[in-house]
């Protein structure tokens, strides 16, 4: 029997993954983005198609076939070593950042593996400055995920055990 938040880190990286294909597909197939190019929504915010040949933040681009395989192959044992990682982890608030993780980098896999690109589409703006890359939900997922643990990991303190009494 799975335990409760081992089951929310695991459905959390589904929902996730599941959202994130979702509005990929939506970009891909109805808005037609890779046609269209750009599609403003707010002042600030526009979809725009961007085809990401890389990992994180566009850094180590797939120049060829292997190197793009190599790059999946990375990726993916990233993700194993996250899944071994929640597995473990028994801390609620690390379960959802590892489920976060696992969710986005896996929409990202599945991407490399069926286009040989991430589809990148969310651009955040300010005029002609852009804060971030244009990236998608799974990035943004994984970003969160990060600063979940970062989180945790610098501003909660754990409270000391008690000394044994002998």
């Amino acid at each position: 029997m799975m335990n409760t938040n081992r089951r929310l880190g695991f459905i959390t990286a589904f929902t996730l993954f599941a959202a994130d294909q979702i509005l990929k597909t939506i970009i891909i197939g109805p808005l037609a983005l890779e046609t269209v190019g750009n599609i403003p929504l707010l002042p600030i915010f526009d979809f725009t198609w961007t085809q990401n040949y890389g990992v994180a933040l566009g850094m180590f681009k797939a120049g060829s076939e292997t190197a793009r395989w190599v790059l999946v192959a990375v990726t993916a044992g990233i993700a194993g070593f996250v899944i071994h990682w929640l597995w473990r982890e028994t801390n609620r608030s690390d379960v959802v950042g590892l489920g976060l993780i696992l969710g986005g980098a896996l929409g990202n896999i599945l991407d490399s593996v069926r286009f040989g690109y991430v589809v990148d589409f969310l651009d955040l703006h300010f005029g002609t400055f852009r804060p971030f890359l244009i990236f998608n939900l799974a990035d943004a997922a994984i970003t969160v995920g990060v600063l979940i643990l970062l989180a945790r990991a610098f501003l909660v303190r754990e409270p000391k055990p008690e000394a044994e009494t002998e």
